[in-house]
């Protein structure tokens, strides 16, 4: 049901059963909420209450246009996006309520750091507790009606889950993805159809899920059922979107694991998936890739088909061990063929893309052979090619902060300067999560392979934006044939990493990587996170520019590891220390030659730290318009909280 405004009158305040219950007793709320304004402002437009916009641009195309439903749906949607884009900024992206929903979000998180004990106790495990959620919100009946691809893995779910939405839209299905977690906003968490869930829609579902759940437990009071921390929440909110929202398929990452994650209270999914397995989140699943792989085949079910890439050998004999327990096929996806792409490129990068996009195209023909549609949309199997709609979806599929190219625009046009030769170097971010050993080798693959070939790249105005072009290549660049010539290059590392991570497995790894194909870092940088583990933001969260001071005794021991794979045995063992670090580099940091570099006096011409990562963006981008024949090729690498950081600030 939707509720239209009174547009005869300048303002009318009207309830919204289950969505804002301003009479609900304070008690409901960990906390006073003041509401000074109304939570959704009025508009005299095309919009109802909820401002969900109206918008069939994708059906009245194709009405107009039957011969146009081999148009990709990535173009319809892209037009969809600069519009919402344009004209709800600024009514939407700073309502109040949307802030008052972060903070409550934010007094859900149980940990205040990554790998910290949870504060959640009493009798009920997690999978056990989550089950009373979904009663709760009256889904019970409900989740079992969801068609969903459940994915687990180390590195690539996230991809894979991008993969199968942008193939399962192309073959005109309504599609729900839930990944995590996310860069800047946390309703990238949750996409309808490719786009990120509107914020009028994602407060509608939010605030229904908290007042149902805070009444319930309030009634019924006990410590054996808390409020769900914060990943608990978001799940059963996902759960309750796509139920709401009537998806055909939702697409469903895992979190963390597999067997005890959040998500596995999917009974039955129409087909499973295993990406690639690697070292990570060790204190939470064992030390070893057996333990490992086990956590991650908790997912598998009976009845179910599982899909997996190749595995070593330890990963590959447990997933195949849980299989055969539960007497289901497991296929192992080999890397997809690129004659079956005809010519077309993937449009997320990276040679490791090959096997995440061939794991994705397994689970796709699952589902749709399960759910009985093949026969309706293929009039044969070919098993050596793959259906249009499945390379068209290969070929637009979008995963912000994994191998993404941005390149600056924030002073000049980069167009204009690349072309007409203005007054401005050029600086672009290629920002990749990576945050295992195996991720990093990946991810310096990618770079190196990247830097070598972007020469030829002009960039379009907008990172977060796409055009729609002939030439339009992965992410967001297009091939102009012109070459640049009398250009400095500088290859600058922007690294962070959390501390449950081990950085002298990971920072080495990059390195070797890099330097086997031929890419060294002029720099490095090593600086904090903006964004906290305890407090979630949005998107037009503030960000202070002059942040409060931080302990950097973490930065310089990155620091000093990244100075010891460059000087070997002549680095001193002793700690790095400096008293007041700078806010951005120094002045001369960038020119500055490695001969002058003396670690034992404490001066170091190859890495600094620094303490504010907003000047460290700004003193980029000074360095570029000070020089116009200066490139800066900057890799992000270590956490994709740092990713998300980045991207905040550059897309401002």
């Amino acid at each position: 049901m939707h509720f239209f405004p009174d547009t005869s009158r300048p303002y009318v305040k009207q309830e919204l059963p289950g969505v804002l219950l301003f009479h609900l007793k304070e008690q409901l709320f960990p906390y006073n909420l003041n509401w000074k304004v109304p939570c959704f402002p009025f508009f005299n437009c095309n919009l109802d209450l909820f401002g969900v916009r109206r918008l069939h641009s994708q059906e009245i195309v194709r009405q107009k246009d039957p011969s146009s439903r081999k148009m990709s749906t990535w173009a319809v949607k892209t037009m969809d996006m600069d519009v919402t884009t344009e004209e709800d900024s600024a009514a939407l992206r700073l309502s109040p309520a949307y802030e008052t929903a972060m903070e409550a979000l934010s007094s859900l998180i149980t940990r205040q750091k990554r790998g910290g004990a949870s504060k959640i106790g009493g009798k009920y495990k997690k999978l056990d507790r989550m089950l009373m959620y979904i009663k709760i919100l009256g889904l019970e009946g409900h989740l079992g009606g969801l068609k969903i691809i459940h994915v687990a893995g180390t590195k690539g779910k996230g991809s894979t889950c991008a993969f199968c939405e942008a193939i399962l839209q192309e073959c005109g299905f309504r599609t729900g993805l839930f990944t995590s977690p996310h860069l800047i906003d946390v309703r990238e968490r949750f996409r309808i159809n490719g786009l990120d869930i509107t914020e009028d829609k994602f407060l509608l579902h939010f605030w229904d899920c908290w007042h149902r759940l805070k009444l319930d437990l309030q009634e019924n009071l006990t410590e054996d059922l808390p409020m769900p921390p914060l990943f608990q929440f978001l799940t059963v909110m996902a759960f309750k979107i796509f139920v709401e929202e009537k998806v055909d398929v939702a697409i469903i990452e895992v979190g963390l694991g597999g067997k005890k994650d959040s998500t596995n209270v999917i009974k039955e999914p129409v087909v499973c998936g295993i990406a690639s397995l690697g070292m990570d989140h060790m204190e939470a699943l064992g030390d070893t890739l057996a333990e490992i792989a086990s956590h991650k085949a908790g997912i598998f079910k009976p009845q179910v088909p599982a899909f997996t890439v190749p595995q070593r050998s330890e990963a590959m004999d447990v997933l195949s061990e849980r299989a055969n327990e539960l007497m289901i096929p497991l296929e192992v996806v080999a890397p997809i063929d690129c004659k079956w792409l005809d010519g077309i490129k993937l449009s997320l990068s990276g040679d490791h893309q090959y096997s995440n996009a061939a794991l994705a195209a397994s689970l796709c023909k699952s589902w749709i052979r399960s759910t009985g549609n093949w026969e309706k949309l293929f009039q044969h199997d070919d098993k050596d090619s793959l259906p249009e709609p499945f390379i068209r979806g290969l070929s637009t599929a979008r995963l912000f902060g994994r191998a993404q190219i941005v390149h600056d625009s924030s002073s000049n046009s980069s167009t204009v300067s690349m072309v007409n030769g203005a007054a401005s170097g050029d600086l672009t971010f290629y920002l990749d999560g990576a945050h295992s050993p195996e991720s990093l080798e990946a991810c310096g693959r990618w770079f190196a392979t990247v830097v070598k070939d972007d020469k030829n790249l002009l960039p379009l105005d907008s990172c977060l934006k796409t055009g729609i072009g002939e030439e339009v290549s992965e992410n967001g660049f297009v091939y102009t044939g012109s070459k640049e010539s009398n250009k400095i290059s500088k290859r600058i590392l922007l690294f962070n990493c959390m501390d449950v991570r081990d950085p002298q497995i990971l920072l080495p790894q990059l390195v070797n990587t890099c330097a086997t194909l031929g890419t060294h870092f002029s720099k490095a940088i090593f600086v904090p996170n903006i964004s906290t583990y305890n407090k979630v933001t949005s998107g037009a969260s503030a960000v202070p520019f002059h942040l409060p001071a931080k302990d950097l005794t973490w930065q310089f021991n990155l620091q000093r590891i990244w100075e010891k794979i460059l000087h070997g045995k002549g680095f001193p063992e002793k700690p790095l220390k400096k008293e007041n670090p700078a806010c951005f580099p120094p002045n001369n940091f960038l020119y500055e030659d490695i001969s002058h570099c003396k670690p034992a006096d404490g001066n170091f011409a190859c890495s600094t730290v620094v303490s504010s990562l907003p000047q460290t963006i700004k003193w980029l981008r000074d360095c570029v318009k000070e020089n116009p024949r200066l490139r800066i090729q900057v890799l992000v690498t270590g956490s994709l909280h740092l990713v998300g950081d980045v991207l905040k600030l550059i897309n401002r």
